[in-house]
């Protein structure tokens, strides 16, 4: 990586911090600790600011990152909307960081790997949750990834637990990931005995389970009183590759349909916020393990974002094949990855999440429904399936396929609408006029094709949640 430019950077970065550091309100937190929205969808601050998480999937962030590119990287994060990083604590036993400092042993006696006046593993993450603290961005910790829960009993679960709790609980940007790529029902004891040692030092964070891919922990966690929200991983198969899994949970030819998951989940009682914690990642093969398979791109991730979030999720996690896994030169890579993780930040997913989220804090977020009856003919199947969510005043209907849509303005108040198409690839506005309170179709200009993706957005005339002459979202308050 060149590092003068890197510096440089950081450098900005930390300036404006320094202007913007006095203004009222500056970090999420300020605004109070996450907690569970009365109507249990969503997740909000104390004083009921909306939240909408845009996490990524920096799995490998404490590891492989040294103190200057863990800077960058947060910084970037900031500058392109994220405000969730979703990392691994450990990934192994023992695990190392990039300084080759040790984490832990078969002992999990934490206490022994974190001593005064060492720079050691424990220091460093402690470090990089300072960093995302600055820049206003939460760090939700997986503890340990599943497939290391062979070695930790619920004795041994129970230690580290207390040693996170007692650890973080006073930093402000603190969310707790239990599991990790696992199904709950393997180690299920050990994940409690981990989720309630932490809740029992730490009052101050939520908690979800991170599950397997194509599973969701509402199945095996929604009644635990640890749990603030579910999170499922819709994963990186395409419709029809099932790779014999002999616990395949989800109907055939259906993988990609990752708003199956936020039904699924309120099927459990109580209703709980959900969110897609790991969907397709940009730039990592079909499949993952075949190098040769085509790969998913842009359109793909924005498809996976916004069939989640109209169908009702609080939020979205992206992820891209070199970031999560911070690939560089002379590092063996994992799923065929090729680009360096700086290089990677260049691809265009990952510069578009940021129009999601401008459009849902743009609007009421916390009054929202999912509702596929603003659509008023049949939703269509695979590509073709449209997804619709409405506040009182507005709807949204996203449009993968660019098919002509008919949309139903009776939804929602109002005697006139005004309607516009954004394109959730570069965030840009097209105003199609005034409707009245009737049904109407829509032609998404781009024609029936890949990479046609629209996203048709109502409001009532009374309301300027977007003003008319706004030309893209990050702008649509500007007069």
């Amino acid at each position: 990586m060149n590092l003068n430019i890197k510096t440089l950077v950081v450098g900005l970065c930390a300036m404006a911090m320094s202007v913007v550091a006095t203004a009222k309100g500056d970090k999420p937190w300020d605004n109070g600790k996450l907690k569970v929205s009365d109507n249990n969808l969503y997740i909000i601050h104390e004083n009921g600011e909306p939240f909408f998480w845009l996490g990524n999937t920096a799995w490998l962030l404490s590891e492989r990152l040294n103190r200057e590119e863990v800077e960058y990287f947060l910084c970037k994060e900031k500058e392109f909307g994220y405000n969730v990083e979703q990392i691994q604590v450990l990934n192994g036993i023992p695990t190392f960081n990039i300084y080759g400092a040790q984490a832990n042993d078969m002992s999990f006696d934490f206490d022994k790997f974190s001593k005064e006046g060492v720079y050691g593993y424990w220091e460093h993450l402690d470090y990089i949750v300072d960093q995302a603290a600055a820049n206003g961005i939460y760090i939700a910790m997986d503890c340990i990834w599943g497939s290391q829960i062979k070695h930790m009993t619920p004795e041994k679960a129970t230690k580290y637990g207390t040693f996170l709790g007692r650890r973080y609980k006073d930093k402000p940007n603190i969310i707790w990931m239990i599991g990790g790529d696992i199904r709950g029902d393997k180690g299920t004891e050990s994940w409690d005995a981990l989720a309630r040692a932490i809740k029992a030092e730490d009052k101050n964070h939520i908690m979800t389970f991170h599950p397997r891919g194509r599973t969701t922990s509402a199945w095996w966690f929604n009644d635990r009183e640890w749990l603030d929200f579910n999170m499922f991983q819709s994963g990186h198969r395409r419709y029809g590759q099932r790779n014999g899994d002999g616990d395949y949970t989800i109907a055939e030819n259906t993988e990609e349909d990752n708003w199956r998951y936020v039904l699924m989940s309120w099927e459990k009682k109580p209703i709980r916020p959900i969110i897609d914690g790991e969907p397709s990642y940009e730039d990592i093969p079909q499949g993952l393990h075949d190098f040769s398979a085509p790969r998913w791109q842009d359109y793909d991730v924005r498809r996976y974002a916004y069939w989640a979030v109209f169908g009702g999720c609080f939020g979205h996690t992206y992820g891209h094949n070199s970031v999560m896994q911070f690939i560089r030169p002379g590092l063996l890579a994992s799923f065929g990855a090729e680009k360096p993780w700086w290089d990677a930040m260049k691809d265009p997913g990952y510069g578009q999440m940021k129009y999601l989220k401008s459009l849902m804090l743009a609007l009421p977020f916390v009054e929202r429904v999912a509702d596929q009856s603003v659509i008023a003919e049949q939703t269509g199947e695979r590509y073709d399936y449209m997804v619709g969510t409405h506040g009182k005043d507005y709807l949204l209907v996203y449009n993968f396929s660019g098919k002509n849509v008919k949309v139903d303005l009776r939804k929602i108040r109002g005697s006139k609408k005004n309607v516009w198409l954004m394109n959730p690839a570069n965030g840009d506005l097209k105003y199609l006029g005034e409707y009245g309170n009737e049904v109407v179709e829509l032609s998404m200009e781009s024609g029936y094709i890949r990479d046609a993706d629209r996203v048709i957005i109502a409001v009532d005339t009374k309301k300027e949640y977007i003003v008319k002459g706004a030309t893209n979202i990050l702008d649509s308050k500007k007069k």
